[in-house]
């Protein structure tokens, strides 16, 4: 007597569908950060402050490292000591232009001496009868007076102006001792240590956003026409075989003249594990290649006898046989395709339970679709 059939209602019945599917190249690549930045000295100086060490987090606009300013700082207060006396001489000049334009010097009876009261005959007589003899005009005098304390004020307020500017080049100067952080990320690599002399264009720290990461591909040039921005192309990275979908970001525009390949970056998904300068690949399509409808089944429905890879197909009378098959190509991060032993159309269990052999049957089940 046969023993009753055991029950596998927890597994999900799913029909073979058809895919078209190429060939797939699988290219190698480096995960690098989403950004990433190397901070150079502006200025010489001798490093004073360093905020952290690798892989310590800041956010945008912290300070990470400094400079000694002390040299920049007393060019500074010498420079504010300027700016005080070129002010003071703008000061000093309006108030000679508005004496000289209530109380003009050219009517000045001391500018002219003479006999008598000071300068009385000169303020009656001489003027006058100059006036009449056609030698000296009061007027053009005042307006040249005026000129002249107007071109005096100008050029005092000219003097402020270059101490300001000065000023502001000092401070600029000044913040130049600083590294910002320009966005919030962690200190991947330090390059200089605290008492370090530097010069300008020196790198100082390299700074990068490591919660976003993406995988560098140089693809050759034959197969960047199968890649467009946007699309998903399955990946692996080399940190516990993870296999994830990535998406195209960015192809750049022009290829490498010695190598031929056009360097591509994906996004992978946020969460992922590994970090930056980890090896990684991806299948990017060959265009090349003439395209074919194969059938595509999960992962989770092939099961390993010995060596061999077989599914659980489930008949017309819900009795299952175990058949072996051919697998091609991942399709993306949860199928494979087919590329022998099963037709499109057929029924196979997308999760058998373990220890399930052939010819079991089928009571109840959930049930899912093909692709």
């Amino acid at each position: 007597m046969q023993p009753p059939a055991p029950n596998y209602s927890e597994a999900t019945v799913y029909t073979v569908a058809p895919r078209r599917a190429g060939t797939n190249v699988v290219l190698g690549g480096t995960v690098v950060p989403y950004k990433e930045v190397t901070l150079a000295a502006e200025i010489p100086g001798r490093v004073e402050y360093i905020a952290g060490a690798e892989g310590d987090f800041f956010e945008a606009e912290e300070l990470l490292l400094a400079i000694d300013d002390d040299d920049l700082l007393a060019q500074r207060r010498q420079v504010l000591a300027e700016l005080g006396n070129a002010e003071s001489v703008v000061r000093n000049a309006q108030v000679q232009y508005s004496r000289e334009l209530w109380a003009p010097q050219s009517r000045n009876i001391n500018r002219s001496p003479g006999m008598g009261l000071p300068s009385l005959f000169d303020q009656f007589f001489t003027r006058n009868m100059g006036q009449m003899a056609g030698a000296g005009n009061p007027w053009l005098e005042r307006q040249a007076d005026l000129y002249s304390q107007g071109t005096q004020v100008s050029q005092a307020q000219s003097a402020v102006l270059q101490a300001r500017s000065r000023l502001e080049e000092v401070d600029a100067r000044l913040r130049d001792t600083r590294a910002i952080a320009p966005f919030a990320g962690v200190i991947v690599r330090k390059l200089v240590e605290v008492g370090d002399t530097v010069q300008p264009g020196q790198p100082l720290l390299q700074f990068a956003d490591t919660q976003y990461l993406q995988i560098q591909v140089d693809v050759p040039a034959r197969l960047v026409a199968g890649v467009n921005k946007g699309m998903m192309i399955p990946a692996r990275l080399d940190v516990g075989n993870t296999r994830v979908n990535a998406r195209v970001a960015q192809i750049f525009p022009i290829a490498d003249p010695e190598r031929h390949t056009v360097t591509v970056k994906f996004d992978l998904p946020q969460g992922v594990p590994g970090g930056p300068g980890m090896y990684a690949e991806v299948m990017v399509p060959d265009v090349n290649v003439p395209v074919r409808e194969l059938p595509v089944i999960p992962k989770s429905a092939v099961r390993l006898r010995g060596s061999l890879h077989a599914v659980f197909v489930l008949g017309q009378d819900g009795r299952t046989e175990l058949r072996l098959v051919r697998l091609g190509e991942e399709v993306d991060a949860n199928h494979i395709s087919v590329l022998a032993g099963l037709r499109v159309g057929e029924v196979i269990l997308a999760n058998p339970p373990a220890g399930m052999s052939s010819d079991w049957q089928r009571r109840h089940s959930g049930s899912q679709s093909g692709l």
